[in-house]
């Protein structure tokens, strides 16, 4: 019978939890034994008694160490602490040939990727997880980043110093809001989508166009991107890096969109890569004074040249938030969508009650990020090399 166990997550600002009381039983049912960590859930709204409902055995935390020791599988939302980042060595305790499923941050956690490889402990990442059909029931990605565009307009609209919407009354009408979508991706969708049910108009900026079709649907108007020779397009379901030229060009356009802004959401991010930077202090000190900037790609050092990770900065009176995590900001919601992705990938390994990994399933080849001992994506090999040179 295979183990799993499910963490309490520990970085800092993580409120969501790997499993719900849903998923234990679906993973139960697959023949599989659940351990959740005491208080794993309670930040998400899920108590140690739902779990222990579903069937899930729920350990004390002093307890920990000993139950990654005979796990056959961890799920984690975000990548587990190692020793070295203040863990209780719970990642190093893992027996070789157990797996690791998350949100690893494989681009830039190369420590983890180091004792991955060390204690031969196999790892999904799951932001390496293809862009299939097959896949989409296990697009984490996704299903976050959809809660992440929701709640920037939201955060938007409640630091704005007017409405969203037109109103008409008395004392005269109220225009409404002028709002700027960076990215139309699924975020940036989600964004349009909930800035225009809030009464807001809307225009969107993207590299690619053939994205006009879907901001058009949503009732957007669609910034159209420079006409040059190397416009970045698409690859593998995610927008290519722009070169300096394209993205300069690219600046320019959105320097008169961002004059008669109130909103701008920021989702425009390039997988491995850092953020383009869309937006410059010039291009800030041109806005309106009691406009926002919320950045949803700060952790990748974000499409706004002032925005901090997890902060406000004020800018000649523009505030321009650093909103890296918003999905944990709606615990209940995100988690329980994370765990079904995570337990529909999980029931693809688990078969008869046992984990077995086929490296040469499309699905699993591009996130299978460590398998025997051994880091499978080359690309990340010069980053690695980088890393200790």
């Amino acid at each position: 019978m295979t183990t799993v166990l499910v963490p309490r997550e520990r970085r800092s600002g993580e409120t969501r939890v790997a499993a719900t009381p849903e998923t234990v039983k679906r993973l139960i049912a697959r023949g599989a034994r659940v351990w959740i960590e005491a208080e794993a859930g309670r930040a998400a709204g899920f108590s140690d008694a739902a779990f222990e409902e579903a069937g899930a055995e729920v350990f004390a935390s002093s307890d920990s160490l000993e139950r990654w020791r005979q796990a056959d599988a961890v799920l984690a939302v975000q990548a587990p602490l190692l020793c070295s980042e203040g863990g209780d060595g719970g990642l190093e305790a893992l027996p070789a040939g157990s797996l690791v499923l998350g949100l690893l941050d494989p681009y830039r956690n190369q420590a983890l990727i180091d004792q991955l490889e060390l204690g031969r402990v196999s790892s999904l990442a799951l932001e390496l997880l293809p862009r299939i059909s097959r896949a989409q029931a296990m697009d984490v990605l996704s299903s976050q980043a959809n809660i992440a565009g929701y709640k920037a307009v939201l955060l938007a609209a409640a630091a704005l110093d007017r409405f969203f919407p037109m109103l008409m009354t008395a004392a005269g009408t109220v225009q409404p809001a002028k709002v700027v979508v960076l990215g139309a991706g699924v975020a940036g969708l989600q964004a349009v989508a909930t800035a225009r049910r809030l009464g807001a108009v809307v225009r969107v900026s993207d590299v690619r166009p053939a994205a006009r079709e879907q901001v058009e649907s949503l009732g957007a108007r669609f910034i159209e991107p420079p006409q040059l020779e190397e416009a970045p397009g698409e690859a593998g379901g995610y927008a290519r890096e722009a070169g300096a030229v394209f993205q300069e060009a690219q600046r320019q356009i959105l320097a008169k969109q961002l004059e008669d802004a109130d909103v701008v959401i920021c989702t425009a991010q390039v997988p491995g890569r850092p953020a383009p930077l869309l937006i410059t202090e010039a291009m800030l000190a041109g806005m309106r004074p009691g406009s926002v900037v919320v950045d949803l790609a700060v952790a990748q050092g974000g499409n706004c040249a002032a925005s901090r990770a997890e902060a406000d900065a004020w800018v000649g009176g523009v505030r321009v938030i650093g909103a890296g995590n918003l999905a944990a900001t709606v615990p209940q919601h995100a988690s329980a969508l994370y765990a079904r992705n995570l337990a529909a990938l999980l029931e693809v390994v688990l078969k008869e009650g046992a984990i077995h990994i086929d490296p040469e399933d499309p699905l699993l080849d591009p996130c299978l990020l460590t398998h025997g001992g051994a880091c499978r994506r080359p690309d990340l090999r010069p980053a690695r090399q980088e890393a200790t040179a």
